[in-house]
């Protein structure tokens, strides 16, 4: 069988990044996988898919020009002859979904948002009867579903996007006379909240109990003009924008606690890589991060957009940073266990295997 995957672009850290693990699984059960792009923006996903083998079609064209994406999609699909339209974030989905319905080809849907706009809600709510069965990324997103966008339950499926490694690097614990540092993935982009946490750490400024620490945010985005600003008007000496990561791993591997200050998230890949990595994270209590980090024990929740609460929770950790281990510990376990690869891997199949025959089924004697 052949599954068409549809991303609205090929950006590093958003919804391409989890696709060679997913697509695995689908080549896995015997599925042949082609990748359609609707376009490009930084591109700096495309290499991880490209060392995964799979083949990818980018369209040249922009964010706005719905039209000539749609006719681009038509093209490619009508080339590929796929049996399943498989789609993810809003605009993959609904070009997908009106591809899917003129091609009488069955569409499945990621949806990894908890937090869509009025716009996109209405919008998905209103096709959500042209795709076959709508997967959840996450536990927050399945009750975001079925709340908000009305999608029955014979029509839901869960698939955690997260795939733990237990091979990946720990990081070294905590050692007196060292700065502490502290790490954060993601773009920098208002939802991430990384002005909520300039703010936590202007109030921590004029605190003097606090052991040397550093905070390092690997990423790259829109955001990035009006952050340097706000570091510089807040003359901030313990924050660094790294620029886009592309050994995530290492990275975390440096570093000995993790900052999240989202205010808006689904599952959050980057607060399970760190807790993978044994790393304590200090994030906001939104999507499934609330799920997965026990407040004081693998972890810190705060409000999300609470900067007073922020700073309080970050000068908690740095005060005792010889127990940061032990909540990193407590959050690798979990993570291992919550997410390992075989769970990972058996949502994904039984997925397919309702909305496709085994790719080996025989036709009988």
């Amino acid at each position: 069988m052949r599954i068409a995957y549809v991303i609205n672009s090929l950006e590093g850290g958003g919804a391409a990044f989890p696709v060679p693990d997913i697509t695995r699984v689908m080549r896995g059960a015997g599925h042949d996988v082609a990748l359609f792009a609707l376009t490009r923006r930084d591109g700096r996903a495309l290499p991880a898919l490209q060392a995964a083998s799979l083949p990818v079609q980018v369209r040249p064209g922009g964010e706005k020009d719905q039209l000539a994406a749609l006719r681009w999609l038509d093209r490619c699909i009508g080339a590929y002859r796929p049996d399943l339209i498989w789609t993810s974030l809003t605009r993959a989905t609904v070009l997908g979904q009106v591809i899917g319905l003129a091609r009488r080809v069955p569409v499945v849907s990621w949806q990894h948002n908890a937090g869509l706009s009025r716009a996109n809600i209405r919008l998905l709510r209103a096709l959500r009867g042209l795709s076959r069965i709508w997967v959840a990324d996450s536990r927050c997103v399945m009750d975001f579903m079925r709340d908000r966008l009305a999608i029955p339950a014979d029509r839901a499926a869960l698939w955690p996007i997260f795939r733990a490694d237990p091979a990946c690097p720990v990081a070294r614990p905590w050692q007196p006379g060292e700065t502490v540092r502290i790490g954060s993935l993601g773009r920098l982009h208002w939802a991430k909240g990384y002005d909520v946490l300039c703010h936590a750490l202007a109030i921590l400024k004029t605190d003097g109990s606090l052991p040397p620490f550093s905070i390092s945010i690997a990423g790259e985005g829109a955001g990035r003009p009006q952050l340097e600003a706000l570091i510089r008007d807040l003359r901030l000496t313990t924050l660094r924008l790294d620029g886009f990561c592309t050994d995530v791993s290492g990275f975390l591997a440096a570093q000995h606690a993790y900052v999240q200050p989202s205010r808006r998230e689904g599952l959050c890949i980057a607060v399970h890589q760190a807790m993978q990595a044994g790393l304590p994270p200090l994030a906001s209590s939104v999507g499934e991060i609330s799920h997965t980090v026990t407040d004081g024990i693998s972890g810190r929740l705060v409000p999300p957009g609470d900067a007073p609460a922020l700073a309080a929770a970050l000068a908690h950790m740095l005060r005792r940073p010889e127990a940061l281990a032990g909540m990193g510990q407590a959050a690798r376990a979990h993570v291992l266990d919550r997410f390992a690869p075989a769970r990972f891997d058996a949502a994904g199949r039984a997925i397919l295997e309702r909305v496709l025959p085994p790719a080996n089924a025989g036709t009988g004697p």
